[in-house]
């Protein structure tokens, strides 16, 4: 799987955000980004604390609000982390820079020098907790709020001319499936799957794992249960979950392993990590693929299956290979 990461029209490749830092060390952000359980809060929460050498805990995402970061893009894409990310690490950034000019005017260091690791902040030959820092930096009229902008680099793409780069970067993934199947009624499950796939230097390899489970699962359902049906009007019938066959917890393969690819983004992104969102979603087609060598074996010729490849279409397509058709 290669999958191109950006939104093809160049000018939602931007993202805002808004940092304040609290006199007790507390963190306060918000950003443009969705949160709709792909973890992105986490993942843009944990930048800001590296930036600022806190753990997580010390960190308060606030609801997406366009009353504070306007024109803000959709969360889509696989970008929402790359984008959002960025944004933030830029507010943070700002900040740190002010209260290390400042804290190095107070202890005769230089700025550069300054360190914030581990909740706190070293600085010519001292170490204060980052709350001490930040009450030293309020009490000296330092801003402890930013804002933060990003806009994806290198991107432009003219989607008439077909002209341009359209992607920043690739993420690249393999699967590997084994299935059974029944020939007397094309019943099928998956036995074992096993995914390697590139999330750069991941935020969050917890995250990151299970978003590939769930992309892939969700890939596999899309290309073997979730059959669309139309009336004779044209009206869809399928139209909900009660109306066909999406994949669940019963459908995922019984061995299935996934690892990280252990490298970096080529590419400048946050911490050099890469999207984990849609481009899992087509190592299901493994599953489908697995299939029909699977129908292959049946006969001399190599079937053409359908998808998605549900039971009947399975059956179907076992008949014709066993005819030689």
């Amino acid at each position: 799987m290669k999958f191109g990461i950006s939104f093809t029209l160049t000018h939602l490749n931007q993202a805002g955000a808004l940092v304040h830092v609290y006199q007790d060390g507390s963190v306060a952000l918000n950003h443009g980004g969705t949160e709709m359980g792909q973890g992105l809060f986490q993942k843009v929460a944990q930048v800001a604390a590296a930036r600022f050498g806190l753990s997580p805990e010390a960190v308060r995402i606030t609801a997406t609000d366009t009353s504070k970061v306007p024109n803000t893009s959709a969360t889509a894409a696989s970008s929402g982390s790359d984008l959002n990310g960025m944004a933030v690490q830029a507010a943070c950034d700002t900040i740190r820079a002010r209260m290390a000019e400042h804290l190095a005017g107070l202890y005769q260091a230089r700025a550069s020098e300054v360190r914030f690791a581990e909740g706190q902040v070293q600085v010519g030959g001292e170490t204060l907790g980052f709350a001490e820092a930040a009450k030293l930096c309020y009490e000296g009229r330092v801003s402890l709020s930013s804002t933060g902008f990003y806009k994806t680099p290198k991107v432009d793409w003219d989607r008439i001319r077909g002209q341009g780069r359209p992607f920043y970067y690739f993420a690249y993934g393999a699967a590997c499936t084994e299935v059974v199947l029944d020939t007397l009624s094309g019943e099928h499950r998956i036995l074992r799957t096993d995914i390697l796939h590139d999330a750069g230097a991941s935020l969050n390899p917890a995250i990151d794992i299970g978003q590939i489970e769930g992309g892939y699962v969700q890939g596999a359902g899309w290309l073997t249960t979730e059959e669309l049906v139309w009336d004779d009007k044209g009206r869809l019938r399928t139209h909900a979950p009660s109306t066909y066959k999406i994949p669940a917890c019963s459908d995922r393969p019984e061995i299935f392993n996934v690892a990280l690819w252990d490298g970096a983004n080529r590419e400048e992104t946050v911490y050099r990590s890469k999207a984990v969102g849609e481009p899992p979603f087509m190592l299901g087609i493994s599953a489908f693929l697995a299939l029909s060598d699977a129908i292959a074996s049946c006969g001399e010729a190599y079937p053409a299956l359908d998808a998605p490849a549900t039971p009947e279409r399975v059956l179907m397509a076992i008949r014709k290979v066993q005819d030689g058709v």
